[in-house]
């Protein structure tokens, strides 16, 4: 996400000292969305989960020159990030990445210093502050505060994998922002008989860009025509 920000602020550079003064502001004011909810400057910061979308950094660029607190920065702001339908992604969203661990917060224990000091966005981190700031998220929690802290069983057979005998294909896309590159490489070397499609064509949301292309291709290469 550091990376994204850096790319994002060199295509739009004049949205970092926008992005900034909209960041001040939001601590300094109360600012109401139309939920009622408070848009916090840490809530605002998490737009930046546009910027792995392949469309997203202009949705990002055009909130950033909406007026400030106007009714169309607000239903946009507030439209970013929602959790009024499916709370439950929030509150399981560092479990289903515990691989014999607990988080304890991990995307806030570990989140850099760099995103206050350069005004920058987070993406698809989850922090416990979000279930303070989202009215949505109140009633789990204390759900999230159990999960958070609950040794969590391997989720994965390793050696299963590495015997696996199922025809198998996956994409990669070197420029995801939610997938780290060398990990999903990593993993794809433990699958006996995945192919891999190792691509900078597209965005984490490939699938629903060209979904008819991906498919395909995928599909050729589990049967070995690609």
């Amino acid at each position: 996400m550091l990376a994204k920000n850096v790319a994002y602020f060199v295509r739009y550079p004049a949205d970092r000292a926008r992005a900034r003064e909209i960041f001040r502001r939001l601590e300094a004011e109360d600012m109401r969305l139309p939920s009622g909810d408070r848009l916090t400057a840490r809530r605002f910061r998490q737009l930046g989960l546009w910027l792995g979308d392949s469309a997203g950094w202009e949705l990002l660029h055009h909130v950033l020159e909406l007026p400030f607190g106007s009714l169309a920065f607000l239903h946009d702001a507030e439209a970013g990030v929602k959790f009024q339908r499916n709370p439950i992604y929030a509150t399981l969203h560092e479990s289903s990445y515990a691989d014999g661990v607990a988080t304890h917060w991990s995307a806030a224990r570990l989140l850099p210093p760099e995103v206050a000091a350069e005004g920058y966005f987070t993406g698809e981190h989850v922090f416990p502050w979000m279930w303070e700031d989202y009215a949505a998220l109140r009633p789990q929690r204390a759900a999230a505060e159990l999960l958070a802290h609950h040794p969590w069983p391997r989720l994965y057979d390793a050696d299963r994998l590495r015997h696996n005998e199922v025809p198998v294909a996956a994409t990669i896309y070197t420029d995801d922002a939610f997938v780290e590159h060398a990990f999903a490489i990593e993993t794809a070397a433990t699958i006996r008989g995945l192919r891999a499609w190792i691509t900078n064509e597209y965005e984490h949301n490939g699938i629903r860009a060209d979904g008819e292309r991906i498919l395909d291709r995928l599909i050729d290469m589990v049967r070995g025509r690609a």
